[in-house]
């Protein structure tokens, strides 16, 4: 299996609370590399985040099944897995979408998607939730008022397994949020990364899963034992395994 783990995939513009078909991001190469791995007529399987989000999740599918080929990537058939259809199917292409991480981390237990992504063998994209549901350790920082401040919100659960990297997507706009009266950085993240490392992105930036090697392409941060600091910058890639 090749993963894309992204902070942004693009795709969809929000205009006046309607979501419109655009190009998926280039930003960094994002798109290019997506070319250079997708097979001609994939099928394509996408999962949600909330499974009961259907007027949500239908907007997303219908976006996707208009941007992608816009993007120059074929599709045969492209559906969306949530409540109303929770069966797995062969797939050549599995996108992970974004939205509430533990909401979605449920989900993917429920359909045992951890068990299908184990002998999954096409392209594996996700983004933001769906990037960091991917870690064998999921960080799932608080992100909904009140969350900050539960004492039983758990904030590492259990992910699919792909990596071990914990992803804190759209650093460049979070980064100075509050949160329950909390700065959700300085008082939240870097507490929590005490003997875990996350790395934070910046809305086009993105790791490459491939043959065991991982990349990190755009800028992004490293966060660890209460420190922080900048490991890449956009146009350049590091390894980072």
């Amino acid at each position: 299996m090749r993963a894309i783990l992204t902070s942004w995939l693009g795709g969809v513009l929000k205009e006046d609370g309607k979501r419109l078909p655009v190009p998926l991001s280039n930003i960094n190469g994002c798109l290019d590399k997506i070319r250079e791995y997708w097979p001609c007529g994939a099928r394509v399987m996408m999962v949600c985040a909330d499974p009961e989000d259907h007027e949500k999740n239908d907007s997303v599918l219908e976006c996707y099944r208009e941007s992608l080929p816009m993007s120059g990537l074929k599709i045969t058939d492209i559906d969306m897995i949530d409540s109303r259809n929770e069966e797995l199917r062969e797939a050549d292409v599995l996108i992970l979408t974004g939205g509430h991480v533990p909401t979605q981390n449920a989900f993917f237990e429920k359909i045992g998607l951890r068990r299908y992504s184990g002998s999954f063998d096409g392209l594996l994209i996700a983004w933001s939730a769906g990037s960091m549901n991917c870690a064998e350790d999921v960080y799932a920082g608080p992100e909904l008022e009140g969350e900050a401040i539960d004492p039983n919100y758990r904030r590492w659960i259990k992910g699919l397994g792909i990596t071990k990297v914990n992803i804190f997507p759209h650093f460049q706009s979070l980064r100075y949020d509050m949160l329950d009266g909390l700065r959700l950085i300085e008082d939240i993240t870097l507490p929590d990364s005490i003997g875990h490392e996350i790395l934070a992105l910046n809305d086009g930036s993105y790791i490459v899963i491939e043959d065991g090697s991982e990349e990190l392409f755009g800028e992004a941060y490293r966060i660890l034992d209460g420190k922080m600091s900048k490991i890449c910058d956009n146009g350049v890639s590091v390894r980072i395994s």
